[in-house]
């Protein structure tokens, strides 16, 4: 069992693979004209049904009970209020699920049941697509549905209207994973016919598996490594640097292998990237950006690439409507939604003093290594390792999240990276005051 790839044992990852087969059959349904839109939705909204059920089991009515009460929301209050109202409730109902897993983890010592975990996951994926619609219905982008419970229609019409919010929050390719589809774009690919060229269709998902493959081939190795060599617990002085890096290569390669398989799953539906979005809409954007994740030497080009789809939504949500620091109500949300154990807590903040430290210090020290080739490939490849090091230094952190793990990881050699970065932004700001 130990030298199987995480991801044929990872039960997302085989809940999602086993979709394929419905994402492919809805894709080639969508040829045919007898296959009419309100099947369409409630193909895919029966196929998240199902897929919850089998996933998650007698947790899933922990995502259909707030999928229900968001669709009843927006049709009970104005464009203005729905958003508010929304985002309130689906956090709050969010928020109750993790501090359950903290109480079964922290009080009881008891380890979760995967099942659960994989809910709280769903829950995260479901508030990214109601706040989306919510934000969508507020700025006018998506007719608001605000009304339509006082009017006179029957029950069976208040449905009817209501099956595309239903679908959009629940349709199977994005339940468990994936990258953000907006609601205009969902509808618009459900009301076209799909006109994707099968040869084109086969080899981007030959890709994909490749992409895939190729990762999980590299997970084994990078597992048996980290299996081999000491812990956080066990390392001594700068033996603890290489244990830190290769554990968050580990990480990433999982995260990789993940996101390309859950943007292949959206691929075969026909939400994939080749199909048009609306006008003014935002391309898609699949969350694994491997090229640049892996070369870039700015901690704040990392931070927009890193789920890409995420980044972009916590952007959308919190950074832009930020009047005081958005950048670190942005990260302390993101910790929030992640469910605020101490390592993500800690983490996140961690990443937005970062963040802010990458912005001053490249605008200063880019000017003094610039003149010459030499010393700017030299200031490239110093940079690269060093936001190597700290992006590493703050995924463990993130991903260990217990206070143990955090005490073990803030007092090894580790932290003598993020500690130079903070350092440098104290005295570049400080610089930077006194000159204006």
């Amino acid at each position: 069992m130990d030298g199987l790839p995480l991801f044929f044992l990872h039960p997302a990852s085989l809940y999602q693979g086993a979709a394929f087969p419905f994402a492919l059959l809805f894709n080639y349904l969508c040829t045919m004209d007898s296959f009419s839109i309100h099947a369409r939705y409630l193909f895919l909204l029966a196929g998240g049904g199902v897929l919850a059920l089998a996933a998650l089991g007698p947790f899933a009515v922990l995502v259909f009970i707030p999928a229900l009460c968001a669709v009843v929301l927006i049709y009970a209050f104005s464009p203005q209020e729905v958003h508010r109202w929304t985002f309130c409730f689906q956090m709050s109902w969010q928020t109750l699920c993790h501090l359950g897993l903290h109480y079964t983890e922290y009080y009881l010592q008891e380890p979760p049941s995967m099942r659960f975990c994989l809910t709280l996951s769903s829950l995260m994926l479901l508030t990214q697509r109601v706040t989306s619609l919510s934000l969508d219905i507020c700025e006018g982008k998506v007719a608001a549905a605000s009304g339509g419970m006082r009017s006179r229609s029957s029950l069976s019409e208040h449905l009817c209207k209501a099956l595309p919010y239903f679908s959009y929050l629940l349709f199977f390719p994005a339940l468990l994973g994936g990258p953000l589809c907006s609601f205009q774009r969902f509808q618009a690919r459900v009301q076209v016919s799909s006109n994707l060229c099968p040869r084109h269709s086969f080899r981007a998902l030959t890709w994909r598996g490749l992409q895939i493959l190729g990762l999980e081939c590299l997970k084994v190795v990078m597992r048996a490594v980290v299996s081999a060599g000491a812990g956080l617990t066990d390392c001594w002085h700068l033996q603890c640097v290489y244990v830190m890096w290769s554990t968050a290569g580990l990480f990433k390669l999982t995260y990789y292998s993940h996101w390309i398989l859950d943007d292949s799953l959206l691929h075969a539906a026909g939400f994939g990237s080749e199909f048009g979005q609306s006008p003014g809409e935002e391309g898609y954007i699949p969350d694994a950006d491997i090229w640049t994740l892996e070369t870039t030497h700015r901690i704040s080009l990392f931070a927009r690439k890193w789920n890409q789809s995420t980044a972009r939504w916590l952007r959308r949500l919190i950074f832009q409507h930020g009047r005081a620091w958005p950048l670190l109500q942005t990260f302390a949300f993101s910790a929030w939604w992640h469910g605020l154990h101490p390592g993500q807590v800690f983490g996140f903040l961690c990443w937005a003093v970062m963040v802010e430290a990458d912005y001053l210090i490249h605008a200063f020290f880019a000017k003094l290594f610039i003149r010459s080739w030499p010393m700017r490939l030299l200031y490239r490849t110093l940079t690269w390792a060093h936001t190597q090091l700290i992006i590493a230094y703050i995924m463990l952190a993130v991903e260990l999240r217990s206070l143990s793990s955090l005490w073990l990881l803030c007092n090894s050699y580790n932290s003598v990276f993020p500690l130079v970065y903070c350092i440098l932004l104290f005295l570049l700001a400080k610089r930077k005051h006194k000159f204006h």
